[in-house]
């Protein structure tokens, strides 16, 4: 009982810290606006396609050495093979693991990705083999020195005046290593690996967590089985990030044994959350979007240059090297304050269609899951809108999916401050928990449609 309340407390803090967004760590002073970071443009379907290393920011040094830099050009292999590991070691009871991945770009060419797996210390006492939970993390920031796998040594360190950094996301993992189930935990591309980071980018994240799950089940001497059971869990960007993958899985990895996935707060919609980021605690990872956008669109780079202003500009300088702590140096400001026009993002968007066609490409829905899904949302989310996420569940049900949709019913928290987005995520752990474990367990999936 003592252990277990440890963890609930551990929990309670973490979905604190994941409603203030406190997840920072110190990065170099931006350097003078030159255009947004971008990768080389997308080419043919090889190695040479990688994208280049952002300007001015070389991986984070650390005990992983020269670990987060890729060879150059990847080896040979498909999506999910390894590239290489290293011992990693932190608060989480189990034996981890750093992995270099092998996943694709948003353009399908050959990308690595960095991540961790867990091996669990307990058993596994369900039917089966021990199964598998691939993670996909909430919203780090964009710097490679955001990386999970780099934050799971420590759960919490502060260097004044802001330099907070918290992995708010590991009490989750030990809850379910905890219960004997394997856990592995992308990075996504971008942090750790050279940039730039894709946020909040439907193709290149949902693979990242399907081959992160690939990569795990190829590890030798884990005890997992090629056949093993395999479940996705996120929130909030790591819920747009599996609800795309649950989406890719029979196109894109069915040799997965996928049993189901949680989704909560999903960002399905980019044109909705938008509107109602813009002027919120944590409207600066808006940032993050028009830099992922401008580096992998590069249809996007003139409409930035034809309306961000010089005020904006460096707004998009500072968070591309920034985790979250940082960006709240702009909470609260309107996006208006970025353009040459007054008009706020939203409305530049409504006017450009190849600005709306990115956007377009993100959007979650489209397409038929076919293993269960569990989906959560705040019906007083002020950073993702409620009303999205329901359409989401509806779109899914009129394909035939089998979806449970629940709503937790909190009131308004001081809206804006993204309260009420962060603080849900305790009650939607509780039932993700229980779900997954019953999915493991062959329990038949329950649907709200």
């Amino acid at each position: 009982m003592e252990t277990r309340g440890r963890r609930l407390w551990v929990v309670l803090i973490s979905a604190c810290l994941l409603g203030f967004g406190m997840v920072g760590q110190a990065a170099a002073a931006p350097a003078p606006w030159s255009g947004v970071i971008q990768p080389e443009p997308p080419g043919p379907v090889s190695d040479a396609a990688q994208p280049a290393p952002v300007a001015g920011q070389p991986a984070p040094p650390g005990p992983w050495g020269d670990f987060y830099n890729p060879p150059v050009p990847l080896p040979p292999g498909n999506p999910g093979d390894i590239i290489r590991t290293q011992p990693s070691f932190g608060l989480a009871p189990a034996t981890a693991t750093r992995i270099l991945y092998r996943s694709e770009d948003t353009h399908g060419a050959p990308t690595a990705i960095s991540g961790t797996y867990f091996a669990p210390g307990m058993p596994w006492h369900g039917p089966g083999p021990r199964p598998l939970v691939s993670i996909a993390a909430g919203t780090q920031g964009f710097g490679r020195q955001c990386a999970p796998s780099m934050m799971f040594n420590t759960l919490l360190e502060y260097h004044p005046p802001f330099d907070l950094m918290a992995d708010y996301e590991l009490p989750f993992v030990d809850l379910l290593l905890a219960q004997g189930v394997a856990v592995v935990f992308t990075d996504y591309a971008g942090l750790g690996t050279p940039g730039p980071h894709p946020y909040v980018n439907r193709r290149a994240n949902g693979q990242a967590v399907l081959d992160a799950a690939r990569a795990a089940l190829r590890l030798p001497n884990t005890g997992l089985q090629p056949n093993s059971p395999v479940g996705l869990w996120g929130y909030s960007e790591g819920g747009a990030a599996t609800a795309a993958a649950a989406e890719l899985q029979p196109t894109y990895a069915p040799d997965l044994n996928l049993k189901g996935t949680y989704t909560g707060a999903p960002p399905a919609n980019l044109a909705a959350t938008l509107n109602m980021a813009d002027g919120s605690l944590f409207v600066g990872a808006i940032g993050y979007a028009l830099n992922g956008f401008a580096g992998w669109y590069p249809q996007m780079r003139p409409i930035i240059d034809k309306y961000i202003n010089d005020r904006g500009r460096q707004m998009l300088t500072a968070t591309a090297t920034q985790c979250d702590l940082e960006t709240m140096q702009y909470a609260f400001t309107r996006t208006n304050a970025w353009t040459k026009t007054g008009q706020s993002l939203s409305q530049i968007i409504a006017q450009e269609p190849a600005a709306q066609q990115v956007i377009a490409e993100q959007f979650i829905g489209n397409v038929k899951p076919t293993a269960p899904v569990l989906v959560v949302s705040n019906v007083n989310d002020d950073l993702v809108p409620n009303g999205q996420v329901r359409q989401l569940v509806a779109d899914w049900c009129g394909k035939g999916a089998t979806v449970q949709y629940s709503q937790i019913d909190l009131p308004p928290l001081l809206p804006g401050t993204v309260l009420g987005h962060g603080l849900p995520v305790l009650p939607a752990v509780a039932q993700a928990d229980q779900w997954m474990l019953d999915r493991f367990n062959g329990v038949p999936a329950p649907s709200s449609c």
